[in-house]
């Protein structure tokens, strides 16, 4: 395995669930990595496609599983649709469909939220979802404002399978209006242009490490990135011979990965 790129990386972004831990246990190779990390002077922070929550609210997470991090090292497709609209709708007026944490994160980054009369509209992960917000979204799309989903996933995993994601509501838009939104997370090089206008670091000092091909490898790829998989979550060795979104790197879990940084 050719490694001298890998050693020119800075900053580690990690997917979570799969990669840094599994249900609600954290595996033991994570202290390992972390150590690594910080004892080679680099940094890491924890990448997450699911905008119904905010760093805060995965830092809790993190410490009820027995593991402190800063909320700095919490990115979520909720703060780089804010930093999106920051640099292209400075100032906008804008109608959020989304949970209350998703409001604030929108509120601290200075965005206008707004129920009448905007001048885009945002589509999040919302588990309080209603009738009436549907309609007004889809009044505003229909009306032709541009329109933004925080990310693209059908489903999220919970403990005890999945639960509808935002891509199920996107699809519900779609099917009233046949207009489809600019999607800012993974897999799409918008997120990855949110972090690095948040760290300041250049592309090639990045590297993405997740489970998943279809997301956190499709990302590295679509944002001109390193892109390492991780065999501990979803993906097997077979599944990557079948697909044609292949990674930089591959190994057996966060440990495995730890070994090969000097």
């Amino acid at each position: 395995m050719e490694i001298e790129k890998l050693q020119n990386i800075r900053m580690f972004l990690l997917d979570m669930d799969g990669t840094f831990y599994l249900g609600n246990q954290i595996f033991d190779c994570s202290y390992t990595f972390v150590k690594k990390v910080e004892e080679t002077g680099r940094e890491f922070m924890f990448l997450t496609n699911n905008s119904s929550k905010d760093r805060f609210a995965y830092q809790e997470k993190l410490r009820r599983m027995g593991f402190e991090v800063a909320p700095q090292r919490i990115f979520t497709s909720g703060e780089a649709t804010t930093i999106y609209l920051n640099q292209h709708f400075p100032g906008k007026r804008v109608y959020l469909v989304g949970t209350d944490s998703l409001t604030r994160e929108f509120e601290r980054a200075g965005v206008q939220l707004v129920e009448e009369e905007p001048d885009l509209a945002v589509l999040g992960f919302d588990t309080g979802l209603t009738y009436q917000k549907l309609w007004k979204l889809c009044d505003y799309v229909r009306a032709g404002i541009p329109y933004i989903a925080t990310h693209p996933d059908f489903n999220c995993p919970i403990e005890t399978g999945f639960m509808p994601d935002i891509g199920a509501t996107i699809a519900f838009v779609e099917a009233s209006t046949g207009v489809l939104p600019k999607v800012i997370g993974k897999p799409h090089k918008e997120i990855v242009d949110a972090v690095l206008d948040k760290v300041g670091l250049p592309r090639e000092q990045i590297a993405m490490v997740g489970d998943r091909l279809y997301t956190d490898i499709a990302m590295g790829a679509n944002g001109g990135i390193t892109s390492i998989l991780v065999l501990s979550g979803e993906t097997t060795r077979e599944d990557v011979e079948k697909s044609d979104i292949q990674p930089d790197y591959i190994f057996e879990d966060l440990g495995d990965l730890a070994a090969h940084l000097r």
